[in-house]
């Protein structure tokens, strides 16, 4: 067996330990090449893989600051390690104890003085080690490798299916306003000097730079190049249109206000928007004979054709 950094030509078999070895946090070849390869801090001697035979069989993933994360500078001092995995057919042989003690070795002879696992930004798969899926792994970090547990990070989610918001906390919502003069509201261009010193002071530059990238989208140039427009008659909602990028729809107007040209008007409207923001192309995917006709005067051209079928078991 041989302990090398990692090469270019590992990327297939790399991928394919990871997605055996950490069976719940599996990654795309372009996750693994956005969030790892492309990472200025990413090193390949910081990406040792084990090798047997001529396939990768294990590898572990770490990480050193190249360039300053904000005012927190290249923390010289830190090191982090956001993957490891060893393929279930070559474990148990000490590949996994090797390839940490040549990461660590590693770390120690660039100065470093803490490894943690693995709270690294920007590129962090997941906090730490899941402890139900993973059970063997945290054992062998801190019995075999000397880690400790800091604290422990709890992952949650909500179906939010009919979702409603109880009673009571709309009117505690009311009591907080009429008291205090708490409000809830979305935010406005008018939040952002105050919005953002308040976040680096009270909640550090890494969420300051999550709050950056969703506020740019919101009030820039969006990457995802959205519209949504809604008409409206004498102040009522009569119509709507949406649009992601290429993909134009749905939109519809109430039924009786179509002899108004409302459709038309929402049509022409998002496709001006849609130019203007550097879409080259409209598409969708389901529309009837009557719409067709409509969608045409604005150059729309027939694709493709689909029948919708059913069948009863």
């Amino acid at each position: 067996m041989e302990i090398r950094p990692y090469r270019g030509t590992d990327e297939a078999q790399l991928l394919a330990v990871w997605q055996a070895a950490m069976t719940h946090d599996t990654l795309s070849a372009d996750q693994f090449r956005t969030q790892v390869l492309l990472d200025p801090n990413f090193l390949p001697e910081h990406l040792p893989v084990a090798v047997e035979n001529g396939r990768v069989v294990g590898f572990v993933l770490g990480l050193t600051r190249q360039v300053p994360l904000f005012l927190q500078g290249l923390e010289p001092d830190k090191a982090w390690i956001t993957a490891f995995g060893v393929h279930p057919d070559a474990r148990r042989r000490g590949i996994g104890r090797a390839l940490f003690d040549d990461l660590l070795g590693r770390f120690r002879a660039e100065g470093r003085k803490t490894v943690g696992l693995s709270p690294y930004v920007p590129n962090y798969f997941v906090p730490g080690v899941d402890v139900n899926a993973y059970p063997g792994s945290i054992a062998f970090l801190e019995q075999a490798m000397g880690f400790q547990t800091l604290y422990r990070a709890i992952s949650m989610g909500a179906d939010l299916t009919g979702f409603r918001i109880p009673e009571e906390i709309v009117a505690l919502e009311r009591r907080r306003e009429a008291e205090d003069g708490v409000t809830i509201r979305p935010v406005t261009s008018a939040d952002l000097p105050d919005l953002m010193p308040f976040i680096v002071k009270h909640f550090g530059w890494d969420w300051y730079r999550h709050a950056q990238q969703y506020l740019l989208e919101i009030f820039g140039d969006s990457p995802s190049q959205l519209c949504f427009l809604v008409a409206r008659q004498h102040g009522e909602v009569v119509g709507y249109c949406q649009q992601r990028r290429e993909r134009f729809g749905p939109f519809g107007v109430r039924e009786d206000k179509r002899n108004l040209g409302i459709g038309r008007l929402l049509l022409f409207r998002c496709l001006e928007t849609m130019a203007a923001q550097h879409v080259y192309f409209a598409y969708f995917l389901w529309t009837g004979e009557d719409a067709a006709r409509l969608y045409s005067l604005a150059g729309f051209k027939r694709r493709r054709e689909f029948a919708v079928l059913r069948r009863d078991l």
